[in-house]
């Protein structure tokens, strides 16, 4: 089965109402959620970097936290590999959630906006792609692009 972006955007959709209670609490709007091999959302994130002082507190690495949570079996340590996983997120990873995604083995990555500035599934950097890296996730980005984008420029336009 050969998957597109249309096959995410039920998912991308809870994303972006996770972007929006991120925005909501004065965080920068964003937000993931990581499906299983079934499609199912297993893990779920926004941004907290504000709210709980903590600067690895992006919505990605909540997400993939939860999905590992919810895959751990009593006494089996095979939770981390979400290798069988989609990561979700309104915003193109940057360098550290890209590294996160690999180290947890997330088996595609797919995202709404691409970042100009710090994106690293393909704009700015491709670590993903890096031909150094041994894992290698599916990598789709502009999934509901509108609407991921308008959020992120109305959140900063109301700052500015």
């Amino acid at each position: 089965m050969t998957l597109g972006t249309t096959d995410f955007e039920d998912a991308m959709g809870e994303a972006l109402r996770l972007a929006g209670e991120a925005a909501e609490a004065g965080e920068v709007p964003v937000g993931a959620v990581v499906l299983a091999a079934d499609g199912n959302v297993i893990g779920r994130g926004r941004n907290r970097r504000e709210v709980g002082g903590d600067p690895l507190a992006h919505a990605e690495v909540e997400a993939m936290r939860g999905a590992a949570s919810s895959l751990a079996r009593p006494n089996a340590h095979k939770g981390w590999n979400l290798a069988d996983c989609t990561l979700v997120v309104t915003l193109e990873p940057c360098p550290m959630c890209a590294g996160a995604a690999l180290q947890a083995h997330v088996g595609r990555i797919v995202f709404g906006s691409w970042d100009a500035k710090l994106g690293a599934c393909g704009s700015v950097w491709d670590i993903p792609r890096d031909p150094h890296i041994g894992a290698k996730p599916e990598v789709f980005g502009g999934v509901r692009e509108p609407e991921c984008t308008r959020l992120l420029t109305g959140f900063f336009a109301s700052r500015r």
